[in-house]
């Protein structure tokens, strides 16, 4: 004959344990963004630099010279020590996929800039 043991488990809801687990979660959350420097949406990012006035160029060659330089202050906004700026070049000077990628995002500035000017149509 078969013997049926029946234990007693916690009576406490699964559910209610679960809670607890996301409060203290959330907590830690709360506490690493609190002390971790992140910054908030009313943080206003510092250009260095003139600004750039207008995505408004007059010719399609001058569009680029735009995309280039908009391209080249993300550079510095990215990286503002000019000194390490400087000491990378050698690295991605000689890097294809480095100067694809530089490529790409030069494209991508004109694209706006091209966008911006209706593709230059009169």
């Amino acid at each position: 004959m078969n013997s049926i043991i029946i234990r007693k488990y916690d009576t406490r809801p699964y559910a209610h344990i679960c809670i607890r687990m996301l409060f203290a979660l959330a907590a830690a959350l709360a506490i690493t963004l609190a002390t971790s420097g992140i910054a908030y949406a009313d943080d206003k990012p510092v250009i260095k630099g003139p600004p750039v006035p207008s995505l408004i160029t007059q010719t399609p060659e001058e569009g680029f010279a735009l995309a280039v330089k908009l391209s080249q202050k993300g550079v510095v906004f990215t990286q503002p020590d000019a000194k390490v700026r400087s000491g990378l070049r050698g690295q991605y000077a000689n890097d294809p996929d480095s100067l694809i990628a530089v490529s790409h995002v030069i494209a991508v500035n004109f694209q706006t800039v091209a966008a911006a000017n209706d593709y230059w149509r009169k």
